[in-house]
């Protein structure tokens, strides 16, 4: 890595490495606007697959309104992180059966085959993040 001096001030500057991939500067932030990934301008819900960034995770936005709902069985070669952050919903994550509400946070581990459903009253609201730049889904049910 070299560094240059600007006006008193030192910003880094990547070179070539032996690293696979691409090699990203400072200068490469991303900002995504909610209209590229929400659903609807006025909740939290939909998805964004961020490997187009240059990231290795991807993004769902969940907004379970009503008792029921929820993906049916399926699992990732990678794993998959549940920030719940309103209601209460039951996880089914291999054999355990996993109630969770707002403010917890469920780590699924790899090829473990999953599920969940809201629990109500109110609605479900989830964020999840997948240990992958896009998605790879293998639905069991």
């Amino acid at each position: 890595m070299k560094q240059l001096g600007i006006e008193g001030e030192r910003e880094l500057l990547f070179t070539s490495t032996a690293a696979v991939g691409p090699v990203y500067s400072p200068a490469m932030a991303h900002v995504i606007d909610r209209d590229k990934w929400a659903e609807a301008p006025d909740r939290w819900q939909g998805e964004l697959q961020c490997g187009a960034f240059g990231s290795r995770s991807c993004l769902i936005f969940n907004y379970l309104p009503g008792i029921g709902g929820g993906p049916r069985l399926h699992k990732h070669p990678y794993t998959e992180i549940f920030i719940i952050r309103a209601g209460t919903g039951l996880f089914t994550v291999g054999d355990q059966q996993i109630e969770a509400s707002a403010g917890q946070i469920l780590i699924v581990p790899p090829d473990t085959p999953h599920k969940f459903t809201n629990l109500g009253p109110g609605p479900l609201e989830t964020t999840d993040i997948h240990e992958n730049g896009s998605f790879i889904t293998e639905w069991l049910e």
